[in-house]
């Protein structure tokens, strides 16, 4: 291989990281102009088009899916490396990757970071907020951060937050107003903040609980977001019921700001979970984490938010 193509190859990553040259260059303090040289370079190398670029986009070509696919875990190994070697000198540095939705970071991120950031300064913890529920080893993330049910079998997981109810809401002058439902039926009638997915784009149905069974109610209102976050703020501006995760709105709920709406219908969810490829686990600034994440999540003072 030619070796002046190896710092190439992070450049390649990044660009498919932050989906364009631009975004790229400014994560690694390049002109775009020099990132561009550097993908070219490689696809020159290589005789195929990694990416296919408009004035609009950057998206993989067929080959590069494949090339980046090979690419993520070669350099994640590299990285590994430099890191288990940083071990040998008593400290935990580099760079940890960490792909999390957004309802995650108050709920178990926000916290994990504050404490690593003060036990370990020399250490950068990188967080993306992506709620398309990315493929980490091919975006080059260290972990990842979802739904227990939504964790790929092959993967470790290890528990951030205990089990929480998704439950519905609403302001009192909203429902007063609107009324309030007496039955899942009676949400047809109500202006419900609906949630579309980033990847799919499709519109989320609420899993819900009518009479002990499970169901997906699909609802319609003005208003759909895509950060499940801001149906919070939505709800509190009397839009309409949000569907949201109760620790998120424990606090609005017990000052009166919210209402919880039929609370035998709140759905059980089994909690947020970190994942990684089983070969990260070894990585000094991961296991760091993880050591972290189960010190929290034993101490009372780690459960959400209240």
């Amino acid at each position: 291989m030619d070796r002046t193509l190896l710092p190439h190859l992070a450049i390649v990553l990044a660009v498919h990281r932050r989906g364009g040259f631009a975004a790229a260059a400014a994560e690694l303090g390049m002109s775009a102009s020099a990132v561009s040289h550097a993908v070219r370079a490689v696809e020159d190398r290589l005789g195929q088009p990694l990416f296919a670029r408009t004035t609009r986009s950057v998206r993989l070509t067929e080959a590069g899916a494949g090339f980046i696919g090979m690419l993520g875990p070669a350099m994640g190994d590299i990285a590994d490396a430099v890191d288990r070697f940083g071990e040998t000198l008593g400290r935990v540095g580099g760079v940890l990757r960490i792909n999390a939705p957004h309802v995650a970071l108050p709920l178990a991120i926000t916290p994990m970071v504050a404490e690593m950031s003060r036990r370990h300064p020399e250490l950068v913890i990188e967080i993306a907020s992506d709620d398309g529920l990315a493929d980490i080893v091919a975006g080059g993330y260290d972990a990842g951060v979802r739904l227990g049910h939504t964790v790929a079998q092959d993967m470790v997981a290890v528990r951030l937050t205990p089990p929480f109810q998704a439950i519905m809401v609403a302001t009192p002058r909203y429902l007063a107003a609107a009324g309030e439902p007496r039955n899942l039926a009676a949400l047809a009638r109500h202006n419900c903040i609906g949630f579309r997915f980033v990847t799919s784009g499709g519109v989320y149905a609420w899993d819900l609980r009518d009479k002990g069974a499970d169901v997906a109610v699909e609802v319609k209102g003005t208003v759909r977001v895509t950060n499940a976050l801001y149906a919070r703020d939505l709800a509190l501006a009397d839009v309409g019921i949000a569907y949201i995760f109760e620790p998120l709105v424990r606090a609005d709920l017990r000052d009166g700001r919210l209402r919880q709406l039929l609370p035998k219908s709140a759905f059980d969810e089994p909690g947020l979970f970190l994942y990684f490829p089983r070969r990260a686990a070894q990585a000094p600034k991961l296991r760091a984490f993880v050591d972290l994440a189960r010190e929290m999540l034993a101490a009372p003072a780690s459960r959400p938010p209240s």
